[in-house]
């Protein structure tokens, strides 16, 4: 599950808007005064948050469900309510300020404890002990020891109440290294979207290019299968969630036959 789905569809406002509103626009503190009901604090957000994200744990427990922390775009953000304080302009916000680095950064830290508020809410007050959480293009493992510490600060340790933490695998460099990641991560998710970007090059929204886009090319298949052997040779959790296995059956045999552990398709 993204967290970023809860966000966009019912909290709808940058959750720095929340903790500064000295920042925005009288127009933006008017609308979020009229969506909040007159409740717009950081509470709002956490508790709204915790609420979309409980439903999800309570629908499918006592399986896991994994949520991947926020992942947008800073042009995505700066959509959001109150967000085109909060956001720079970048020239291609794909490889840009997103994940990881922003949890982190000081200049969304506190956006990110809100996030884990909302998590340990679910776990600790609801009780729904069967929510994991997965870390997003996460680009070195300096980075990732970062997250797991800025976590810890919020509340959230790993391994804690069984609190496993899964890294989003979408970076060569997460291929490359996976066994220096996952020492600290408990497994992997594999991106294929992003991974076959960067592996090819390809910015797939290009209309120029957009034909050599192709999940399915060898060089993306030979790092898909290194991790899944690397993830089960150490027993660790290794799924999918890109978009190739909905579209190509060839591509989603492929990944059984690789010893791939989940695959997330459209319906």
């Amino acid at each position: 599950a993204r967290m970023e789905f809860v966000v966009n569809s019912i909290i709808k406002m940058h959750p720095l808007a929340l903790i500064h509103p000295e920042k925005i626009s009288q127009a933006d503190r008017e609308a979020i005064q009229q969506l909040t009901h007159g409740h717009a604090s950081p509470e709002y957000f956490v508790d709204t948050l915790a609420r979309g994200i409980g439903m999800i744990c309570a629908g499918f427990y006592p399986k896991k469900v994994i949520l991947r922390f926020s992942d947008f775009k800073t042009n995505e953000y700066a959509n959001l309510l109150g967000g085109s304080g909060f956001e720079p302009k970048e020239d291609n916000p794909m490889f840009g300020w997103r994940g990881a680095s922003r949890y982190y950064d000081p200049e969304y830290r506190e956006g990110f404890a809100l996030e884990c508020q909302a998590v340990k809410r679910v776990r600790s007050e609801f009780g729904l002990k069967n929510l994991e959480v997965m870390i997003p293009f996460c680009r070195t493992v300096k980075e990732a020891h970062a997250v797991i510490d800025e976590m810890a600060k919020n509340g959230l340790r790993r391994g804690e109440d069984g609190l496993r933490v899964i890294g989003m695998c979408e970076i060569p460099a997460n291929v490359i290294l996976a066994d220096q990641f996952l020492e600290i991560l408990d497994g992997y998710s594999i991106g294929s979207n992003d991974l076959t970007q960067l592996t090819l090059g390809v910015d797939r929204d290009s209309d120029r290019i957009s034909h050599i886009y192709d999940e399915r090319n060898e060089a993306v298949k030979r790092l898909i299968a290194q991790v899944i052997k690397e993830c089960r040779s150490r027993n660790q959790y290794i799924g999918i969630c890109g978009q190739a296995p909905s579209d190509s059956e060839d591509f989603a045999t492929f990944l059984v036959e690789c010893g791939i552990e989940s695959m997330s398709l459209n319906p």
